[in-house]
């Protein structure tokens, strides 16, 4: 048994993508009007959520604002053995990404401040007792806040920038497996929290006209760490049989290190007529910072601890850049009600044959509809609604030996995400 068989899940160790909206595990739900436009908004200022899309619009948003929404991610995730085991469905699971924005500053002032808060990452999977990659992965829980104090200025009527720190404030994440003993089946589970971290999100927006608006916007990478995670193993023999299993296995604590990387995006916001709104979007995420995942394993006293006899891990990841197309719109049918459309097609970030248990991932088409209720003058509902299913991924035995990737599953992949939400905005 490799330590690479061993911890192949690691891969997630701070993110993952079953239910989300976007290539390797990056998330794009930060507003409920932008998702139901397929997830546009580099080009638009919207609302409060342009803190998300490109901080330089916040500026152009004419009202003080508060928002707060919540997704429901749900995962359909299959799996085939190359050797026709029989198809492997995950056990159903749901997360909840949310977002939160508070956009403010004086009426008629050039400047706009907010703060953000959102859950860039998160994932919950479970696999059926007894499937092939139980080795790789049974079960990862994961969990990320993102916090974003943000500032927006208008330099003229028609041109704003605006830049927002970002701040890993909370991450979490359980990771489980089987473990293939000499005397059986053992289990490991590490869990483990993540360092606080900063970036930045910074954009540009200008609107030469009514009809037209466009901007670009950078999101930095953030390294997420973690340093003293813990390990706890069931399952592991006593007696006569420890002897020669037991010493391979005397960490208790591991640390990583994970790249969350950059995003450049683009975007153009048309508006037709008063009534009409479209946006085109077009992003570049940098994934090809992510070439490995090292583990380094110690025990409680300080000392260098094993995972099946080693004290560190390598597991090749070697992601591709990605590029992401979105298109989307949104008609006024009235001065209360606000119908949206939108489609969006996200090439994948993970290569042919480096397909994991915990990130699935494949080119992914994806549909989306919402709408928007003005209750009162201030108070409004917002719903959507995302579609996304990814192109079916199939990888050999021999693709992996090829590779020098068999510490992953052969087989193939096919995975559907349903995701609706619903939000509250205030105007004051």
């Amino acid at each position: 048994m490799t330590v690479k068989t061993l911890l192949l899940a690691g891969g997630a160790l701070l993110a993952s993508a079953s239910a989300a909206s976007a290539s390797g595990f990056q998330v794009n739900l930060g507003g409920q009007k932008n998702i139901g436009m397929g997830g546009v908004g580099v080009g638009l200022s919207l609302d409060q959520a342009a803190m998300f899309y490109n901080p330089g619009a916040l500026a152009m948003v004419r009202e003080n604002g508060v928002q707060v929404g919540v997704n429901a991610a749900l995962a359909r995730i299959s799996f085939r053995s190359e050797n026709d085991g029989g198809q492997r469905t995950l056990q159903n699971s749901v997360v909840t990404p949310f977002n939160f924005y508070a956009g403010f500053g004086p009426k008629d002032a050039k400047y706009k401040f907010g703060v953000a808060v959102y859950t860039p990452y998160g994932n919950k999977v479970k696999y059926a007792d007894g499937w092939e990659g139980r080795y790789a992965l049974t079960e990862i829980d994961l969990k990320a806040v993102y916090v974003q104090p943000t500032f927006s200025y208008a330099i003229t009527p028609q041109l704003s920038v605006g830049a927002g720190l970002m701040i890993l404030a909370y991450g979490s994440v359980n990771l489980q497996k089987d473990l293939p003993l000499p005397t059986g089946t053992g289990h490991i589970e590490l869990d483990g929290k993540a360092k606080t971290q900063f970036g930045y999100n910074a954009g540009v927006f200008f609107k030469p006209s009514d009809k037209l608006g466009v901007g670009v916007s950078y999101r930095s990478q953030i390294d997420a760490k973690v340093e003293n995670g813990s390990i706890t193993y069931t399952g592991l023999p006593t007696g006569a049989s420890a002897s020669t299993v037991n010493p391979s296995f005397t960490a208790n604590k591991f640390a990583a290190t994970l790249p969350l990387p950059a995003v450049a995006s683009i975007g153009i916001g048309i508006n037709p007529t008063d009534k009409l709104t479209l946006g085109v979007d077009a992003s570049l995420t940098f994934w090809s910072k992510y070439r490995t995942l090292d583990f380094a394993f110690s025990s409680d006293n300080g000392g260098t601890g094993l995972v099946g006899g080693r004290g560190t891990s390598t597991s090749v990841r070697n992601y591709q850049d990605a590029l992401a197309f979105r298109v989307g719109g949104q008609y006024m049918v009235s001065d209360k009600l606000a119908v949206r459309a939108g489609a969006s097609y996200d090439f994948s970030a993970v290569r042919d044959g480096f397909v994991t248990p915990e990130t699935p991932d494949a080119d992914r088409a994806i549909g989306t509809l919402g709408l928007s209720y003005q209750v009162t003058e201030k108070l409004g509902v917002d719903a959507s609604f995302l579609f996304e299913a990814l192109v079916k991924r199939t990888q050999t035995q021999q693709d992996l030996q090829n590779l020098g990737t068999t510490d992953r599953v052969a087989g193939t992949f096919r995975t559907n995400a349903y995701i609706p939400g619903i939000g509250l905005h205030y105007k004051f």
